[in-house]
């Protein structure tokens, strides 16, 4: 079967209620995360590494564990569990909805959760997240682990997120990431939607036309 092909280029626009540079959520109870998160030996770190969905060369040395992701590139909508979520279910819901409580949402979801674990010295190189489902979630990180010679680039701006303190930030503009210090940094990082939110005008033809960013 032939799709049909748009007889224009889609244009993707973004959701107006995410932020622009960053947004800051407020502080979050992270003690029985960060405890579980520090005893993850690093055999499981690297099997995980190896399995994840996410394998960006802009993510350099980055590791992650994996919890929920999407199906795929084109569509937030539709996202599953990985192996790891049912064991560690219990405590990342309470931070989850935490970090989330400001935007009011009666019905949100979480179509991505990860720990993201950047080396000393590490580097997330410049980048934006282009794919058309990365275009409507808020974007959030929880710092669990973090050092001052961090530096987080969002907005055309450089900043330093301290832990248990959660912020959305802006994924569809350059942005990166640099490790200077001598420790590595663990963050939380996930997607969150509102499901009553209408859904923009570009969603369904972009699905029908298999189009790709």
């Amino acid at each position: 079967m032939t799709l049909p092909q748009p007889t224009s280029p889609v244009r993707l626009t973004a959701n107006p209620r995410k932020t622009a540079t960053v947004r800051k959520l407020g502080p979050v109870d992270i003690a029985a995360l960060q405890a579980a998160m520090l005893a993850i030996p690093e055999s499981v770190w690297d099997a995980a590494n190896a399995a994840k969905p996410n394998k960006f060369e802009v993510l350099d040395q980055t590791r992650h564990i994996v919890f929920r992701f999407i199906h795929s590139p084109r569509d937030w909508r539709g996202s599953y569990d990985c192996p790891a979520w049912p064991q560690w279910r219990d405590v990342l819901e309470p931070v989850l909805t935490q970090a989330v409580r400001s935007y009011g949402y009666k019905r949100g979801a979480f179509p991505r959760v990860m720990l993201a674990r950047l080396p000393a010295g590490g580097l997330i190189h410049p980048h934006i997240d282009a794919n058309p489902a990365a275009k409507w979630p808020h974007k959030i990180h929880v710092p669990l682990v973090t050092n001052a010679a961090v530096v987080s680039c969002f907005g055309g701006a450089e900043h330093y997120f301290p832990v248990g303190e959660a912020v959305e930030v802006n994924n569809l503009g350059p942005h990166w990431v640099r490790n200077g210090g001598d420790a590595d940094r663990i963050h939380l990082i996930f997607e969150y939607y509102d499901t009553d939110q209408p859904e923009p005008d570009w969603l369904k033809p972009l699905l029908l036309a298999g189009h790709t960013r």
